[in-house]
């Protein structure tokens, strides 16, 4: 299957690097994140804690996936074992140091802050107002890790500066997460259409880890509002296999939301 769009390689990669074991809300429900954390379950992580709108599920011998559009949807208690108490689940930091988590943002500047409240320096007059923190400031302050995502990658989401900031990422700089005594792991990778990003460890600024197919680093750079840690090397993003393909495609997503 040589042929796959840019959204199923992206939840390919995604999917890679989530190991078994590690408890993952499906958040807000985006097609892309959502694929790769049912991927990641079907293929390599039988014993993840997948939360779909807040209900427990192991789905390792369901044959199709229907997506459904909200968190709240009924239709995902059709899979579903238990429900996720929101004290049990939001307000228990113990059982949140295995979780990750993805982040959207309408803004995201070069230390990984991510920006879901407005854009504009008057917050009571925004030129465009986002849907707020909707929970991400709180799950990227405990969880074990999480990763950023963006549907576009463009000089206005990706900024040198952030209006606001819904959820913490590497602050401005090194020492910042330290300094507020948060016990999370911080952002580790940011994953666009045009390439994967993680930061640098000593500046904590966003690096350049690969191009998606048919991108060059050039083109990546052109559509970031800040220069970014460019290595001497930057790989090809690695493909998406025929396997993951297969899985993506007749159970993950069969009614090809991401071949759209």
């Amino acid at each position: 299957m040589s042929d796959f769009t840019t959204k199923e390689l992206m939840a390919c990669v995604m999917a890679r690097d989530l190991e078994d074991g590690l408890g993952v809300p499906v958040g807000a429900n985006l097609p892309v994140p959502r694929a790769a954390v049912l991927l990641a379950h079907l293929m390599h992580g039988p014993n993840m804690l997948v939360l779909l709108s807040w209900t427990r599920a192991n789905l390792l011998d369901v044959p199709e996936l229907r997506p459904f559009e909200f968190i709240t949807d009924w239709r995902a208690a059709q899979w579903a074992e238990s429900y996720w108490a929101h004290d049990d689940g939001f307000l228990n930091m113990k059982r949140r140091a295995n979780w990750i988590f993805f982040v959207g943002g309408i803004q995201i500047d070069q230390y990984g802050n991510s920006n879901l409240i407005g854009v504009g320096s008057d917050y009571k007059r925004l030129k465009l107002r986002g849907p707020g923190g909707v929970g991400t400031g709180n799950m990227a302050a405990f969880t074990n890790r999480y990763y950023l995502y963006s549907q576009v990658h463009n000089p206005r989401v990706f900024v040198p500066k952030v209006d606001y900031i819904s959820a913490l990422g590497w602050g401005d700089g090194p020492g910042t997460r330290e300094r507020w005594h948060l016990p999370g792991g911080g952002p580790r990778y940011c994953y666009t259409p045009l390439c994967v990003m993680d930061f640098d460890p000593d500046t904590k600024r966003m690096r350049l880890k690969s191009v998606h197919p048919g991108v060059t680093v050039g083109e990546v750079q052109s559509a970031t509002g800040f220069e970014l840690v460019i290595p001497d090397e930057v790989p090809e993003t690695p493909l998406p296999t025929d396997e993951e393909l297969e899985v993506l495609r007749t159970r993950v997503d069969p009614t090809g939301a991401l071949r759209s």
